[in-house]
């Protein structure tokens, strides 16, 4: 993925099984970030923290979406015990982290496993990618990607 290319399309499902794709978003920033696993520290972190600034984000014309490979139900557990309000999507055969190149061979403790890479992604009103943040550490990143934000607007 590079700045200024067109995102890749996508379908998922939220949490009440609607269907949400890019075009979904025509006309408006979006903030689209993977994370690896509901109810884990860093995407608990991460989530709330973009909960929190949510109505900031808004404000500039701009909607934030969480995307996993977790189950439908799992991202329901995940909102209802941290009251999230950010939309999560279920990508549970990695298909879309797979087209924004963040499904990626990782290592823990000796072992290697395919996985999200923690990344987020600024998608403008037209679909073109604006800017990436891969690798991302969860401390400050949300105040980081909301000024990216504010700048453009």
């Amino acid at each position: 993925m590079n700045i200024g290319q067109s995102a890749p399309e996508f379908t998922a499902l939220d949490l009440d099984g609607k269907s949400f794709g890019l075009q979904d978003f025509q006309n408006q920033w979006l903030v689209l970030y993977f994370y690896p696993k509901d109810l884990t520290p860093g995407c608990t972190t991460e989530a709330i923290e973009f909960t929190d600034k949510l109505a900031q984000f808004q404000a500039l014309n701009t909607q934030v979406v969480g995307i996993s490979p977790d189950s439908i139900a799992s991202h329901g557990k995940f909102i209802t015990k941290h009251q999230l309000k950010i939309t999560l999507l279920s990508d549970p055969e990695h298909q879309i982290a797979e087209d924004y190149g963040v499904w990626q061979l990782k290592k823990f403790m000796g072992k290697e496993y395919m996985g999200i890479v923690r990344s987020t992604f600024l998608i403008d009103p037209h679909g073109k990618i604006a800017q990436i943040w891969s690798n991302v550490r969860v401390k400050n990143h949300v105040d980081t990607v909301l000024e990216e934000v504010r700048s453009r607007s």
